[in-house]
């Protein structure tokens, strides 16, 4: 979940009243957010806005506020201040000194008391002067990022907290829906320093010269890829276009580069405090994600527009001929019969309340059909509302969870654990009680984990691949607990020796024979790490284990037993096979000190890793 950071007097402003931190915890979670944490940091006091000159600091108190992932429109203190206004249902009066702080514009001022009743209608329109700014994209971009759209924003007001939150809200996206940039890059610029058509074309690196943002000479492109191989923040970046024959770009009529997406801007046009009029323009891979992001930034800072919540549309020329005008700014209806929002809740409302919880989450709603069933309008800003579930998690959180009355299921059935469940929880306690302690590992881990770190240079050609993996340590969904383990050990190097870690949970392999291509398979895992191997307590552990589970100990067929094995990951002539019945159900061992030190590890290691399931 995206967290996001709001001064929290800037905050009480705008909500017009303040909180103590227990009060605005208990808003959030009924508005289905979470105050993970408060905070603070040193504020710097300037004589004027964009002065350089500190006179002082302060010390501000931030909250920050967990958002669903899917909420695009609470990545700012815009959108969150005016869903929970919305939400609220507050008095107009209440709110009238924080807007007056906040936002300088009398028309703004008296356009957001109107919040109070219902969400504020954002338009897209054209230029008063008849001219449409257009965006040409041309064929060469095809090879990189075929797609591009855009806005205007006439006549804004930037404050420095403006500023920052319009700045803040672009990091956001670009972390969260833009996939860090790989699917959308957006940039902004102030309109008045260049000069219309817009020219959108891929140009070899060498070709591409201009002074990029907070530059004092101009580069060409390949010169700042290695510029910027080294920047902390930038050089996560670099890999998106580096490889490719040519770079996208986009200038203006006079040739003025505004941007090398989805590396840097240009220095030219880049937005300042003095900015009145931004053009927005989003390149990317995806079009639905680029429209996406646009109308996000559009409906969130169009309030401080001269006419609030109004953009100017730019018309997108296709490399194609053909052409679409941007921010599309759609609002389209979602029917929900009434008595299935109740249902799927639990709850027993009529449709006039119904309606009126959505309209308090930003969803406004009317009754149709003889009341039975409502008429939801989904506007722009609201991209997550996908189908008819959405409304009803909307409803059902503007109802409130804990407000929901428990009642027994209206089921023929008692329901029971699953037997594979109930034995691992039994396992749990018995091993806990030994002296190990549990670890909690992630499903997914990168390639290098199940392959090169456990000597393995082939991999697991059993493991399930990640379509499309946004992290390198998320590649592959796990086929063994091992990894995961040493590197809990690696991350409490620290504590006290030794360390006794044990998991009892899911690996993961694909199996043709399952409808879903892969299988789901319960393993123990548990390894000791200290100044000696420790081998006699995992295998005393295995004893316990078997024990538990009522195995004698024989020759491996009509009891347990273990036989000499060869495993790359363990230590040579250190490594035995587990056989259960006649069957093997999995090793254990010494590790290699190649994988011990690939794991970042330094003293010796024992572990175990079994089948549980053939204990069923």
């Amino acid at each position: 979940m995206p967290t996001v950071g709001l001064n929290r007097d800037i905050l009480f402003d705008v909500l017009g009243r303040t909180y103590t931190d227990e009060e605005f915890n208990d808003l959030c979670f009924e508005f289905g957010l979470e105050l993970d944490e408060v905070t603070s940091e040193k504020e710097m006091i300037t004589k004027e806005q964009g002065s350089d000159k500190a006179v002082g600091a302060s010390d501000s108190v931030i909250y920050k506020i967990d958002v669903p992932a899917n909420r695009y429109d609470l990545l700012c203190v815009e959108g969150l201040t005016r869903g929970l206004l919305v939400f609220q249902e507050n008095r107009a009066t209440q709110v009238l000194k924080g807007l007056l702080n906040f936002s300088s514009s009398s028309n703004l001022l008296h356009a957001d008391v109107g919040l109070r009743m219902k969400m504020p209608k954002v338009r897209a329109v054209q230029s008063p002067s008849g001219s449409i700014n257009k965006l040409i994209i041309k064929p060469a971009v095809a090879e990189v990022r075929p797609f591009a759209v855009a806005a205007i924003l006439r006549n804004m007001i930037f404050t420095q907290e403006r500023y920052q939150s319009f700045i803040d809200l672009q990091d956001k996206l670009h972390q969260n829906i833009c996939r860090e940039r790989s699917l959308v890059a957006i940039g902004t610029h102030d309109l008045d320093t260049l000069q219309g058509p817009f020219i959108y074309d891929a140009k070899p690196p060498n070709e591409i010269k201009f002074q990029a943002l907070n530059q004092t000479k101009e580069y060409t492109a390949a010169e700042l890829m290695e510029l910027y191989s080294n920047d902390q923040h930038l050089k996560h970046y670099l890999h998106i276009i580096r490889d490719k024959p040519v770079y996208p770009v986009i200038y203006d009529q006079k040739g003025v580069v505004l941007s090398m997406p989805p590396i840097i801007n240009g220095n030219h046009s880049k937005i300042t405090l003095k900015t009145k009029n931004v053009f927005i323009e989003c390149t990317a891979t995806d079009v639905n994600k680029a429209n996406i992001v646009l109308d996000t930034i559009v409906c969130m800072f169009s309030q401080y527009c001269a006419e609030p919540y109004v953009a100017e549309t730019v018309e997108v020329i296709n490399f194609d001929g053909t052409s679409v005008l941007y921010p599309t700014l759609a609002y389209r209806k979602e029917v929900v019969p009434v008595n299935v929002i109740n249902r799927h809740i639990g709850i027993n409302e009529n449709a006039e309340s119904v309606a009126s919880l959505l309209t308090k989450m930003c969803l406004t709603s009317e009754v149709i059909r003889a009341g039975k069933v409502l008429s939801v309008e989904i506007p722009p800003s609201r991209h997550d509302v996908i189908h008819a579930c959405d409304v009803i998690e909307d409803v059902a959180i503007a109802y409130g969870y804990n407000n929901i009355r428990r009642t027994i299921p209206n089921t023929n059935c008692i329901a029971e654990q699953f037997a594979i469940n109930k034995l691992t929880d039994l396992l749990r306690i018995d091993l806990a009680a030994t002296g190990f302690t549990e670890a909690l590992t992630f499903a997914l881990c990168s390639k290098e984990d199940i392959g090169d770190r456990l000597r393995k240079p082939a991999g697991d050609k059993r493991a399930v691949h990640i379509a499309n993996p946004q992290t390198r340590e998320f590649q592959v969904a796990r086929t063994t607990l091992l990894p995961g383990i040493l590197k809990t050990i690696a991350s409490n190097r620290k504590m006290p020796l030794p360390l006794k870690l044990f998991e009892i949970s899911d690996i993961i392999y694909k199996d043709n024979q399952k409808d879903v291509g892969a299988k789901n398979e319960r393993q123990l895992c548990a390894v000791y790490y200290s100044k000696n191997s420790g081998f006699e307590v995992i295998h005393g552990l295995l004893d316990r284990i078997m024990q538990l589970l009522e195995i004698q100990h024989g020759d491996g067929i009509t009891g347990y037993g273990l036989k000499p094995a060869d495993d790359q990951t363990y230590f040579p002539g250190r490594c035995a096979e587990i056989h259960v019945k006649g069957s093997p159900i999995g090793k254990i061992g010494i590790l290699h000190p190649e994988v011990i030190t690939k794991f970042e590890l330094k003293l010796p290691c024992s572990a175990i890793e079994l089948n549980i399931e053939p204990f069923l």
